[in-house]
């Protein structure tokens, strides 16, 4: 069976999820996708590189393998939108960020590959996901799940305009203690090299709203990178120049989060 994650466990309260880091594709999968879907354009590229660095604050880090197009692990196994009215993309996506097709004709996936592919990547990450949030629990008393994330700055398909660098989400507030809101937003708000919005577009996907319990000691917050903050858009390509300063302001942040 493909390795559906990687893991490594720390010592702090702070859980980073990755779960559209993967870009791997399996090769039954791989021959049914057109030309320019086999080169994995949605993916949320280098976030693992970019918070390689959240180990020295303790934190445990789990990151996706495949693609999101083998499946969404940031989607409901049932694929209700989490964003009625809005162009989106599914459990199983059949059209990528820019509205063009992931398929060849005929090849989109049929509700018993769909089935298939929950049981054999969906399920072990979340799983693992859900044992590690447990684990941290236990030890802590406390754990706060980060979700990172990173899109390209303009997709018409998906929003208008070009999105904020930061795009902060707790799904309006439900996610986090407002005493945790309240220090993010300072942190946001008291810098001026990047743009933000909070709660904007992106509120906070499946894991987020599935996880989170906060009157339970379980916090979760999402955030959203435009990929132009950390990386070269076009050549798919990571700057340093560009990501040392992002880095610092989401270790800021995530320093935050481990505030008790």
């Amino acid at each position: 069976m493909t390795k559906t994650h990687t893991l490594h466990r720390g010592t702090a309260p702070l859980l980073v999820s990755l779960p559209h880091d993967g870009a791997a594709l399996p090769g039954d999968i791989a021959a049914r996708l057109v030309p320019d879907a086999k080169r994995v354009p949605d993916t949320d590229w280098h976030v693992s590189r970019l918070y390689a660095f959240a180990r020295e604050l303790g934190a445990s880090i789990i990151a996706s393998t495949c693609s999101r197009y083998v499946v969404d692990l940031n989607r409901p196994p049932d694929d209700v939108s989490l964003y009625p009215g809005q162009n989106t993309t599914g459990l199983c996506p059949i059209v990528r960020f820019s509205g063009e097709p992931v398929y060849l004709p005929g090849q989109e996936p049929s509700p018993e590959d769909v089935a298939q592919r929950i049981e054999r990547y969906w399920r072990p990450y979340h799983a693992a996901l859900a044992a590690e949030i447990a684990r941290i629990h236990a030890a802590h008393g406390r754990v706060v799940l980060w979700e990172g994330h990173s899109i390209r700055a303009v997709l018409p398909f998906l929003f208008e305009g070009r999105l904020p660098d930061f795009n902060l989400g707790t799904v309006g507030g439900a996610s986090c203690s407002p005493a945790l809101q309240r220090r993010l937003d300072a942190v946001l708000a008291g810098q001026e090299k990047y743009t933000f919005v909070v709660n904007g577009r992106f509120k906070g996907g499946y894991i987020t709203r599935h996880y989170a319990d906060p009157a339970n000691g379980v916090q979760a917050v999402q955030l959203e990178l435009a990929q132009c903050s950390y990386m070269d858009e076009d050549a798919c390509a990571y700057r340093d120049d560009l990501a040392a300063p992002t880095q610092a302001l989401i270790r800021r942040l995530l320093e935050q989060a481990l505030v008790e």
